[in-house]
């Protein structure tokens, strides 16, 4: 796959966006990469899934160069249906804790990209910006959803009126970021949380984020059902006896996934 990278190894897939030239924009053979390497992730032994980007951008959005814009004709709900919708619900449904490693800009559908993860990491050279109402579109790809949800309605409209731009630090005060680093200790850092994911017990991590999922629009009661529910079916993984067990024993448990 020449637009992506993935490796799997010790249980973390490391996916990086790879077209450094256009600030890791997609286009359609990045599209077809994306849903192979998910499909190859959910065969693989990956614990934990690492997203980041090669070069100085994390992801531009849409390469406009891939697309016939003078066309009046041309119907951007279809890319939408066709690519970054089915993208975006894969992510967002996928059964492992997602980490988001923004080394650069961030912009358009990139910046959903980025908020798809359950922790983001941001460089601190590295921005998200809303850039949809400069070339006169709506936000997209989820963004509507995932940023009122992360930062609230009146932060996201401005912002996507505006045109804005999130800095790290501002993305970090606002809850948006996990944290800030520079250099190297941004690539070591990120890979020392994939790891401490890597050994933690994925069934129960898989519930706990369709919990969360469900809670940014159930009522209470609702929540206290699926609680229940997703607690009862936690209770019966082996993650669970190993907790226990090694919680008696005073040692480190050792996850196995299951």
């Amino acid at each position: 796959m020449q637009t992506l990278q993935l490796t799997i190894s010790n249980r973390i897939a490391s996916l990086t966006l790879n077209r450094p030239e256009s600030l890791n924009s997609f286009n359609g053979e990045m599209h077809a990469n994306f849903k192979q390497a998910l499909a190859d992730i959910k065969k693989s032994d990956a614990r934990v899934l690492l997203i980041t980007g090669n070069g100085k951008g994390f992801c531009a959005g849409q390469d406009l160069s891939d697309r016939k814009v003078s066309e009046t004709t041309a119907d951007l709900g279809d890319s939408l249906e066709e690519r970054y919708n089915p993208l975006i619900r894969a992510l967002t449904t996928l059964e492992l804790p997602i980490v988001c490693a923004v080394n650069g800009v961030a912009a358009g559908a990139g910046v959903s990209l980025a908020l798809c993860a359950d922790i983001i990491i941001m460089h601190k050279r590295a921005s998200l910006v809303l850039a949809f109402s400069k070339i006169g579109l709506v936000p997209d790809s989820g963004c509507s959803w995932l940023l009122t949800h992360a930062i609230g309605w009146r932060r996201a409209r401005a912002l996507a009126l505006m045109g804005g731009r999130i800095s790290s630090a501002q993305a970090y005060d606002w809850g948006l970021a996990w944290a800030i680093y520079e250099d190297e200790k941004f690539e070591h850092e990120t890979r020392q949380l994939c790891e401490t994911l890597a050994k933690a017990p994925t069934k129960g991590l898989a519930y706990t984020k369709r919990l969360f999922s469900r809670a940014a629009i159930a009522e209470l009661h609702t929540q206290l059902d699926d609680e229940r529910d997703y607690q009862r079916l936690a209770g019966r993984t082996e993650d669970y006896r190993e907790g226990v067990s090694a919680f008696f024993d005073k040692r480190e448990p050792q996850f196995n996934g299951k």
